[in-house]
């Protein structure tokens, strides 16, 4: 059963509001347009666990997807986890081509593709030290000794696995998503007893979900771009001009000759992709491009954000946008 959905990981949304609103030839272009490739095929994969996935028992296994917890010191993000009242699985999703080299001796992964060679970290390192971190939460959070596993899941079925010296042990590490299921009902038959109770086991459910937070790195600081090189204004949800034009109580575009009232929603999405999800009067007028604040007001007070402080220093906390549909 799958208690905590997959979300299109926050960083792409970042990624692609910022691409949006760069000028095609800005010098970090390329860097961002790559980095979106990556972020997606790694989702593609991630995605297409789903189907080995939907051949557990609904009953038996509680499946939590984008889980980022924090051990005290660190924060630690799993792909998947999967929960049962014997174990815990962590399952570390690679979406990646060619013939895999898994280095055990010094932790590296090769990768060869069309007669080229490249290095990633290897992913078994990162899922020893995610088990060790959940071990760790676990304790602190009175899960008791419920065991922790662990697996490398590979997606894409063409892919090659090789191990650096030859070590039978990695195919119960490293495995094809074709597999899964058989993995897990093998932990499953290994283990004699129940480690938790049920009531144990819901309870932690409970709290993995509300402990589980969205990263809320700065885009701009993690490529070195400037805020003023971002593009500000309401784009056109029909032709997709920037920036639209505040007329009475709704948006125009001069190229199309359309009027929508609600256009500005995408753009307050972007300005808390990109900025954060904090914004005053002044910083809404700037970026819509509008000039009065009592429209300004109108709107944010519209969306029914949450604020902080008097009206000269107000801020309005930009949370759940996409429920913030309503007209003014």
């Amino acid at each position: 059963m799958i208690v905590k959905q997959r979300e299109i990981p926050l960083v792409i949304l970042k990624l692609e509001a910022l691409l949006r609103r760069l000028p095609p030839h800005h010098p970090k272009m390329p860097l961002i347009k790559e980095e979106i490739s990556k972020r997606k095929a790694g989702f593609k994969g991630e995605t297409s666990l789903d189907f080995p996935l939907g051949f557990l028992n609904d009953k038996r296994y509680y499946i939590l997807h984008d889980l980022r917890l924090s051990d005290a010191n660190r924060y630690f993000q799993m792909d998947t986890l999967i929960l049962s009242l014997k174990f815990a699985l962590i399952l570390e999703v690679k979406n990646i081509s060619g013939i895999l080299h898994f280095d055990t001796i010094y932790n590296q992964l090769f990768r060869n593709k069309d007669g080229e060679e490249s290095v990633f970290p290897c992913p078994i390192v990162q899922v020893n030290r995610q088990e060790n971190q959940l071990k760790k939460w676990f304790a602190e959070n009175g899960f008791g000794q419920l065991p922790i596993f662990s697996k490398v899941v590979i997606t894409n079925p063409h892919t090659g696995i090789k191990s650096i010296p030859p070590n039978v042990n990695l195919s119960q590490k490293v495995i094809h998503k074709e597999v899964l299921p058989s993995k897990i009902i093998q932990i499953e038959t290994n283990i004699s007893e129940n480690q938790i109770s049920e009531k144990q086991l819901k309870k932690s459910i409970r709290l993995l979900k509300k402990a589980s937070v969205r990263s809320g790195s700065s885009i701009l600081d993690r490529f070195q771009i400037n805020k003023e090189d971002v593009a500000t204004g309401v784009f056109c949800p029909d032709c997709n001009l920037l920036p639209m034009i505040r007329v009475k109580r709704t948006w125009h575009c001069k190229a199309c000759r359309r009027n929508y009232k609600e256009a500005h929603i995408n753009a307050i999405k972007d300005y808390s992709l990109i900025f954060g999800t904090s914004i005053t009067n002044r910083e809404l007028r700037s970026f819509l491009q509008i000039e009065s604040i009592t429209v300004a007001t109108r709107i944010l007070n519209s969306m029914e954000f949450p604020h902080t402080g008097g009206y000269k220093n107000r801020k309005y906390e930009l949370i759940s946008i996409d429920n913030k549909n309503k007209g003014f």
